[in-house]
């Protein structure tokens, strides 16, 4: 299956450009291991002033809304111990923090990783983090929504570009969990 492309102005084959992405991204493509091939991975060339969810979509097509997905970072906590996940829901939802990611974490508390923690923990850009290429060991949070679609727009680990990712690869991904109702 191709990925469909929207209206942006480059869009070619994500190990194609791996020089374009940060190296946690491009490592992770480099050795990927997934039943989807690496190829149907899609690296869009965006402009970085449209990165943030609300904007991008004001851009490139109100359309775009219903096949995006945010990646953000949680920390949950318990008993003075801290633990690093990401989180993968559709930009139409919001993350459940204070439910969902904190019983399957098992911390007492979770809230979103601060922008210092989030990017110094991952190598990517705030604005751009993305499910591929996460620090090894890290729960991988998807709602189930995003792997249910054929294809779906999330970051690049830079603000400029975005990947367009077949939803059932991000079930593949190192440390993914797969959960009913984490965006909500």
């Amino acid at each position: 299956m191709r990925a469909p492309i929207g209206d942006f102005d480059r869009a070619v084959p994500a190990p194609d450009c791996l020089d374009e992405l940060v190296r946690p991204v491009a490592d992770a493509l480099r050795h990927w291991r997934g039943s989807v091939p690496a190829d149907q991975i899609v690296y869009v060339e965006t402009d970085p002033q449209w990165a943030d969810t609300a904007v991008f979509v004001e851009h490139y097509g109100q359309d775009l809304l219903e096949r995006s997905a945010n990646c953000v970072v949680v920390a949950g906590k318990r008993g003075g111990e801290s633990r690093l996940a990401a989180c993968v829901a559709l930009s139409t939802t919001r993350v459940d923090v204070n439910g969902v990611v904190r019983r399957h974490l098992d911390a007492r508390k979770a809230s979103f990783a601060s922008m210092d923690v989030a990017t110094g923990e991952t190598g990517m850009e705030y604005g751009g983090i993305t499910p591929i290429g996460l620090p090894e060991g890290w729960p991988v949070l998807i709602d189930s929504a995003v792997v249910d679609l054929p294809y779906v727009l999330v970051g690049s680990g830079r603000r400029r570009g975005k990947l367009l990712v077949p939803g059932k690869a991000f079930a593949e991904l190192p440390g993914a969990v797969v959960l009913d109702g984490l965006g909500a």
